[in-house]
């Protein structure tokens, strides 16, 4: 028996008589990181805003943990452990980096965003935060403005502020969206650094990153899921290849 930890049965999504979402049973293990990928307008992004709760599902389940929260509210979700990393990492421009993260490690302390408290009383904070930069490879930015971060350590810092909210299942939208070359590398090495002992569902349209980090990818196609399994499977699926390019002639192969 596989130990999952986020499970959707025939979840669904209308808009005014569209469907957007078509039914989709997912399976997230714990532990692994899991992909949903797909062409534009498949339904990514209403599946994803459906699982953190951004949406109401017109039917089906999502269940975390065994336990049924398909009506629970974003917050609610988020104190079991579910976190999106833009929820949470809205940063703040002109603060900087440590004092970024220390704001996500407040909650800790149970004075969150309580701003009129003294800065002494979240120097006992400093040591954690520290160690979360030093886990997404920003300890010596730590004293920069977050305005003046290159945009792939500000991503760099979205992780970080996530990590501070001691998610058991991370969301990650799209993580390397518009990043260069060099960027998308660090990213993508840091998504995988930051793995070990947690479980991280992401969106993602750069099959490099997928092929390099995931263990399991789920492909979405007009609001349903067309296949599922290892990279290696669903880049030889001919319907995979098909939707993805209009042809069964290695639409993905050239992607790895």
């Amino acid at each position: 028996m596989t130990d999952v930890i986020l499970e959707t049965k025939n979840l669904t999504k209308e808009f005014k008589g569209f469907t957007a979402v078509s039914k989709v049973n997912l399976q997230v293990e714990r532990g692994h990181i899991h992909a949903l990928i797909g062409p534009n307008g498949a339904g990514k992004t209403t599946c994803f805003n459906l699982l953190t709760k951004f949406l109401v599902p017109t039917s089906g389940q999502i269940l975390f943990n065994g336990r049924d929260i398909t009506m629970e509210a974003p917050a609610q979700i988020a104190r079991q452990g579910i976190i999106r990393s833009f929820q949470i990492s809205a940063v703040f421009p002109h603060l900087s980096v440590m004092e970024n993260v220390r704001i996500g490690l407040q909650r800790t302390l149970g004075t969150s965003f309580h701003f009129w408290k003294s800065s002494d009383s979240l120097k006992q904070l400093n040591d954690r935060a520290m160690a979360l930069l030093d886990e997404v490879d920003l300890t010596s930015f730590a004293d920069t403005l977050t305005v003046d971060l290159p945009y792939g350590r500000k991503r760099a810092l979205e992780i970080a502020t996530t990590l501070a909210m001691e998610p058991e299942l991370m969301l990650l939208d799209e993580p390397t969206q518009g990043m260069g070359h060099e960027d998308v590398d660090r990213v993508t090495a840091l998504i995988k650094k930051v793995s070990a002992g947690r479980t991280i569902l992401m969106v993602e349209h750069n099959m490099n990153v997928i092929a390099g980090i995931c263990d399991r990818i789920s492909v979405l196609q007009r609001g349903a899921v067309l296949a599922e399994g290892t990279y290696d499977q669903v880049s030889k699926n001919p319907q995979v290849m098909e939707a993805y390019m209009g042809t069964t002639a290695g639409a993905l192969e050239g992607a790895h």
